[in-house]
């Protein structure tokens, strides 16, 4: 994403998250833990473009997003939502559910990690999320139920038919999507689901280690290898080979692969400046 702005600075008051930046590492918290951070119309709008905003931005070298309260995120707001988009024409429902489709996409296109810290529900909307994100990390508590068709509608929403098999497999996200039955802890991190599985209310914690670690390395090497993993998923081999020619290419010419070799040399830890 383009680094040039206009006058607009950070946007430094959320309405329907709440935010929070140390070291590098952004902390973005779904807080309505009286609806199980059931997101609004709001909330999706205000996810793209706080992602949008930190893209441009820089400074920021890891995102850990995380819910506040008993679960992650129980999907879309029934009320809020549902009820609402009774009422839509259908240009305005194409203009809503691209939108949410939008937040994924910010997702998978920052240049930097998202690591999903999951405890307790993580639903609809709320599983999709956690699906985009770089890393899952969640604790036994943790449950994912993608429930598109339970409400009547395609179990491909929010780009879960292009994700979910990449990630689980098209077995495991046949079922999960069909069904929309609950996946618990053990089982998602068995099927690949999970990233890290921790103890008991440890996911958070966990998150922010390893968003920490994330923000003190390569950052430029971690945003090449995730926009080559998202590029490459639909390449043929030919394709994918060439772009990462290229793109190391462009890397050995770096800052950090030249700060690498003088650490090496020095016998001494890398100072990454991800450039």
């Amino acid at each position: 994403m383009s680094p040039f702005t206009g006058s607009a600075a950070r946007t430094s008051d959320w309405r329907h998250l709440r935010c929070e930046f140390a070291d590098g590492v952004a902390t973005v918290t779904l807080a309505r833990p009286e609806k199980l951070n059931a997101l609004t119309f709001g909330a999706y709008a205000d996810l793209r473009d706080l992602l949008a905003e930190l893209s441009r931005e820089r400074s920021v070298r890891a995102l850990v997003l995380a819910g506040e309260g008993r679960g992650f995120c129980s999907g879309g707001d029934v009320d809020e939502i549902i009820g609402a988009t009774l009422s839509m024409d259908t240009a305005q429902l194409l203009d809503f559910n691209r939108m949410t489709g939008q937040v994924v996409r910010a997702v998978r296109e920052c240049p930097f990690p998202v690591i999903a810290a999951v405890h307790g529900v993580a639903a609809g909307a709320g599983a999709v999320l956690a699906l985009a994100a770089d890393f899952r990390v969640a604790d036994p508590s943790a449950r994912f139920a993608f429930l598109f068709t339970r409400v009547g509608l395609s179990g491909g929403d929010m780009g879960a038919a292009y994700l979910l098999p990449r990630v689980v497999g098209l077995g495991h996200a046949t079922r999960l999507l069909m069904l929309g039955d609950p996946v618990r802890a053990p089982e998602a991190e068995r099927i690949g689901l999970i990233s890290e599985l921790t103890e008991e209310g440890h996911a958070d914690e966990a998150a922010r280690a390893l968003a920490q670690r994330l923000a003190a390395g390569p950052a430029l090497a971690y945003a090449q290898t995730k926009a080559l993993l998202t590029a490459e998923l639909d390449m043929p081999l030919a394709a994918s080979v060439e772009l990462d020619a290229s793109t190391q290419a462009l890397l050995m010419n770096g800052e950090d692969y030249a700060e690498f070799h003088a650490a090496f040399t020095e016998k001494r830890a890398p100072k990454w400046r991800g450039r």
